[in-house]
């Protein structure tokens, strides 16, 4: 019987969203199609209900979404979801697919129980330093693993790049990119590359973005530019730089001062027509020069400068030639010299981020089976 539990993996999910649900059917898919190890669900939950048997007993994964809706059961507090966990005999992957920073406070405590951690949660990653190192530190100290790929680029293989370029020993010199799929989006359509009347003006290419389902409930949430310095103060950490947060650097916001503190995303919109002459002469200068205004990150290792804002590029810069709501990301390193490694593609939605995700848990199940 041991033999037959060592090929055996159990899996506990928090977080049942957009990308929860597209990882669940990657999972299922998974697992009906690489039965070994067995990857057995043991726990899911919403920050609402929970499903779960004290003997660990399996969860189907097919119908989890109704069955979990219809639960009485409530979540366990995080310390008593490391001991559950902790004690089922089996190897373990937390797979979080929350943006909750209780949960990425909590992944120390699974770290070091054992319990591997795969998540698209960039809280974890790009909060405190000193979260960053108590991570890596549990996970060093149990050989548990700790996987992200998705909190940076959806499933681009970003982090996957920066981390072997590193590792290989390449020296990474500058990382420039466009790192949100909500401002790439707006960008490419208010200042298109074709130039001349292309675009509308900014507050209703933002409306129309909303409308899309591109933009946060809220869009100033997008507009704010702090996702775009969660992800650059992840890639800096990777590539050895002790950056202490998101807001230790500058970050440009596009939000015009006098809307910061309205209500809600409803009267932003309302509000933002007023401001389009700012952006329309920020998109002018740049015509002027023959350019367009692009929402990017940059990284100077050497300088160690990091900073998120609006540049300017020519219009044959791979930055300037995105489309629709694409990322992406340079890497100029010593042996890419002048041309830098380049990773482009959708850096948004549920199937693509899960994507990611569902990699990262094969990554960790080809260490840990």
């Amino acid at each position: 019987m041991a033999a037959a539990s060592a090929r055996q993996v159990n899996i506990a999910i928090i977080g049942v969203g957009g990308v929860g649900k597209c990882f669940l059917s990657q999972l299922e898919q998974l697992a009906a199609r690489r039965p070994d190890p067995k990857l057995v669900l043991t726990y899911i939950s919403t920050s609402k209900k929970a499903l779960y048997s004290s003997d660990h007993v399996a969860i189907p994964i097919a119908g989890v979404t109704s069955a979990l809706a219809a639960s009485e059961q409530q979540p366990l507090p995080l310390p008593k979801l490391v001991d559950f966990l902790g004690t089922s005999g089996s190897k373990t992957v937390l797979v979080d697919n929350t943006s909750s920073q209780d949960v990425a406070d909590a992944y120390p405590l699974f770290l070091d129980r054992g319990i591997s951690v795969v998540t698209p949660n960039k809280k974890a990653f790009s909060g405190s330093y000193k979260l960053w190192q108590d991570i890596f530190a549990a996970a060093a100290r149990s050989g548990a693993k700790v996987y992200h790929e998705s909190s940076v680029g959806a499933g681009l293989p970003v982090i996957s790049t920066l981390k072997d370029l590193v590792e290989t020993g390449d020296e990474v010199t500058k990382i420039e990119g466009v790192f949100s799929g909500t401002l790439s989006f707006l960008f490419n359509s208010f200042a298109p590359v074709s130039g001349g009347a292309g675009g509308n003006q900014w507050s209703a290419e933002v409306r129309r973005a909303k409308e899309l389902g591109y933009t946060e409930p809220d869009p100033r949430d997008d507009l704010n530019g702090l996702d775009v310095a969660r992800k650059l103060t992840i890639l800096a950490r990777l590539a050895g730089l002790p950056v202490e947060s998101p807001t230790s650097f500058p970050v440009q916001s596009l939000i015009p001062k006098e809307l910061e503190s309205v209500g809600s995303g409803e009267e932003f919109l309302d509000k933002l027509p007023a401001f389009d002459g700012q952006m329309e002469d920020i998109k002018a200068e740049a015509e002027k020069e023959g350019k367009v205004v692009r929402f990017v990150g940059s990284i100077d290792v050497a300088t160690q400068q990091v900073k998120v804002g609006l540049e300017k590029f020519d219009k044959s810069h791979p930055i300037a030639a995105l489309k629709g709501s694409d990322n992406i990301i340079s890497f100029y390193t010593k042996r890419y010299g002048s041309n830098p490694l380049i990773v482009q593609g959708a850096g948004a939605g549920g199937e693509v981020t899960a994507m990611g995700v569902t990699s990262d848990l094969l990554k960790v199940l080809s260490q840990i089976a």
